[in-house]
């Protein structure tokens, strides 16, 4: 793997990006309480904020959003109606419902519900009786339900995260990482907007009892808009939150918080901080040329390199000495070389989080060269190749 710096500077660049590394491996532009910490500018994918994203963690009630998830792909695919209504079982009541003692939306026992009432008990209450009378109605079982969670995961590419119940109460073998449950947050704000409106609903009456969203975004004046909460002995408290700010969207991901007040206000400071502090930049425009790859046995050195479009990056609006940047490939590349060959990836930290890859591709073709350029280039490895 080689790392290689951009070439040729243009002002921005050289200012902006600098391409060496200027602050501590450990610099993070934002301090926060939460142990494991990931936050993304939800329309680019772009990493503003990183902190232990992919240790693994109990989700619990935000295990919820994986629930939806699966509820809401059935409703688009057609194989649900909103007016689709399902049953409460005594097991339901009796491990979700008022007896339960858990987050609940007071579901009748033996009462039919529509599955809208159903949805918006589980986004806006958190309702374990509605997760679980949904579950079964579904697929015959809780468990059956939760192997379908998990397959789902996979299939959006959810690699961690392993559900055993559609609840997110404490379980053996239950487990997600905040990167994830940010990413299937974006997932569900992308894929299903019609849906997603449910979870900035501020309240909802069930039963002629009425609960409001337990998400303290929500009453905040900083655009926060969803999406869920949870607390475990193990993992402490968490937090799936969600803020459009003057356009721009930013969801985080939090846990290992003390309390749901520390919880509050960790999340306020984040999301708010990510929201206003970075602005969207071109730095290369399309067909500019990003750097220069080694070729070896070529006509020429090297071999010029684009992406397939511009290239934007989030700076951050203070502290950009923070910022850096590296075009990273494998190489020496062999020749020939052919015009949109891929070839690496341009890629981007903010402080020690890798903010965003840009893959790059060969901007010209290159022949072979001559019997001598490929002897010089031979001589050249075997001195310097065992360096990389």
């Amino acid at each position: 793997m080689q790392f290689r710096l951009l070439q040729p500077f243009t002002g921005l660049l050289f200012f902006c990006l600098l391409l060496l590394s200027l602050a501590p491996a450990s610099a993070q532009l934002f301090e926060t309480k939460a142990a494991q910490v990931f936050m993304i500018d939800a329309e680019t994918g772009t990493v503003l904020f990183s902190k232990d994203a992919d240790k693994p963690i109990p989700p619990a009630s935000m295990a919820k959003l994986m629930t939806m998830e699966v509820v809401f792909n059935a409703i688009k695919s057609g194989r649900l109606k909103l007016d689709d209504t399902f049953v409460v079982s005594e097991n339901a009541w009796r491990r979700g419902g008022a007896p339960s003692g858990t987050s609940t939306m007071f579901a009748k026992l033996k009462s039919s519900i529509r599955l809208e009432d159903l949805i918006q008990g589980v986004t806006v209450q958190a309702a374990n009786d509605g997760c679980i009378v949904i579950a079964e109605g579904m697929a015959g079982s809780e468990d059956n339900f939760a192997a379908q969670m998990t397959e789902r995961a996979r299939q959006i590419g959810l690699k961690t995260s392993t559900f055993v119940n559609s609840t997110g109460l404490p379980a053996d073998g239950q487990q997600t990482t905040v990167r994830e449950l940010a990413l299937l947050a974006v997932h569900l704000w992308r894929d299903y907007p019609d849906f997603y409106r449910y979870y900035g609903q501020k309240d909802f009456t069930w039963n002629k009892i009425s609960q409001r969203n337990r998400n303290p975004l929500l009453a905040m004046d900083i655009g926060g808009d969803g999406l869920a909460v949870g607390a475990s002995e193990a993992s402490g408290f968490g937090i799936v939150g969600s803020v459009n700010h003057n356009g721009t969207r930013v969801i985080a991901a939090m846990s290992g918080l003390a309390s749901d007040k520390e919880r509050a206000e960790e999340a306020r400071k984040l999301l708010d901080w990510g929201a206003r502090s970075f602005e969207k930049t071109e730095i290369f425009a399309k067909d500019e040329v990003v750097g220069e790859a080694q070729v070896f046995g070529g006509a020429k050195s090297g071999v010029a390199l684009k992406a397939k479009g511009p290239i934007e990056i989030f700076l951050p609006i203070t502290n950009r000495d923070k910022l850096t940047a590296k075009i990273v490939y494998t190489g020496p590349v062999a020749a020939p070389v052919e015009e949109g060959q891929p070839v690496g990836a341009l890629r981007v930290w903010i402080g020690d989080t890798l903010s965003q890859e840009t893959p790059l591709f060969a901007a010209e073709s290159i022949g072979v060269g001559t019997l001598p350029q490929r002897a010089l280039d031979a001589v050249k490895e075997l001195a310097i190749g065992w360096l990389r």
